[in-house]
């Protein structure tokens, strides 16, 4: 039983966390009947989506031919409400266009944009098996190609990004970031939702990755764990903030390798079928064809104390 001392510690510490100084900075005032979104409900959008692009690996595995288009049909009839609410409240969330008692408008919004999003599951779906292909071709140690969409973090990260993708292409706020963001816990594999990765990408291991906002990766290209595609710097405006959304990471053209532990830094291009080796510090664009690796180390042997 609760003593009156630790009754009333425990109202300082309610009245404490309620001044407004305390919460202001990480208060969200909920606008009138519309809450704040759900991680939760995204991931589980994510998951529906899942297995609809790759239908038998995940969700119900008896799916044959004859049963597609019912097990397609009914888990996007699923999807296709969760999304929409989660839009209305994420476009309530980040503009003024929900004001409105009737919130009318925003519904219609989210709806439009769901719709739009299930249309492009086609194009998701293409790019993805490309993906998987790049995966199973550039690693030996891959036994068969639904190895890669089963284990693989590679995979189920792009899976993650290339959906988060197209919701940020469609004007989205603040999802795409969740969507990726969870990826990014899961894997360790940071891609924003905004750098445009094209066909056939693969990313080997991946533990440590990063790939920033106006990144653009050409086709067929392979990054290996800890190679970081990120800004050299971020100028500022007249009031010394850092000025959003200009074109500040590396342009990969296509065909290029990437190895471990590479950071490449700035709006650079990588030219095509260029090999980058392992924990090279590039700042600088290259040409075509360009092997870029460190300098070999310099040795000397010693005896007896001999130059110490």
């Amino acid at each position: 039983m609760k003593t009156d001392h630790q009754n009333k510690r425990g109202l300082d510490v309610v009245e404490s966390l309620c001044t407004r100084d305390s919460y202001e900075p990480v208060w969200h005032h909920t606008k009138p009947d519309i809450p704040m979104l759900s991680a939760e409900v995204l991931y589980d959008v994510v998951e529906l989506v899942r297995t609809v692009l790759f239908p038998g690996y995940f969700g119900f595995s008896d799916v044959t031919p004859e049963t597609m288009r019912y097990h397609i049909g009914a888990t996007l009839d699923k999807v296709f409400p969760l999304l929409a609410e989660q839009l209305k409240r994420g476009i309530c969330f980040a503009t003024d266009v929900c004001d409105r008692d009737d919130h009318a408008e925003c519904e219609k919004q989210a709806k439009d944009i769901a719709r739009a999003f299930l249309s492009s599951l086609p194009r998701i779906r293409h790019l993805l098996a490309t993906d998987v292909q790049a995966a199973y071709a550039g690693d030996p140690a891959a036994k068969d190609p639904s190895e890669t969409i089963l284990c693989y973090p590679s995979v189920r990260t792009l899976t993650n990004y290339r959906i988060a993708h197209e919701l940020h292409r469609l004007g989205v706020p603040l999802i795409p970031r969740i969507i990726t963001e969870q990826a990014h816990s899961e894997n360790g594999i940071d891609i924003h939702p905004g750098a445009e990765i094209g066909e056939r990408f693969f990313i080997d291991h991946g533990t440590g990755v990063v790939i920033g906002e106006t990144c653009i990766i050409g086709r067929n290209v392979r990054l290996y764990q800890g190679v970081t595609l990120g800004a050299k710097s971020f100028p500022l405006d007249e009031h010394g903030k850092p000025i959003k959304g200009i074109p500040r990471h590396p342009i990969v053209e296509d065909d290029v390798i990437i190895y471990s532990g590479a950071t490449i830094l700035g709006r650079v291009t990588i030219g095509k079928g260029s090999v980058i080796g392992g924990n090279v510090w590039l700042t600088h664009s290259v040409p075509p064809g360009s092997r870029v690796t460190q300098s070999k180390p310099f040795e000397e042997q010693f005896e007896n104390g001999g130059g110490v």
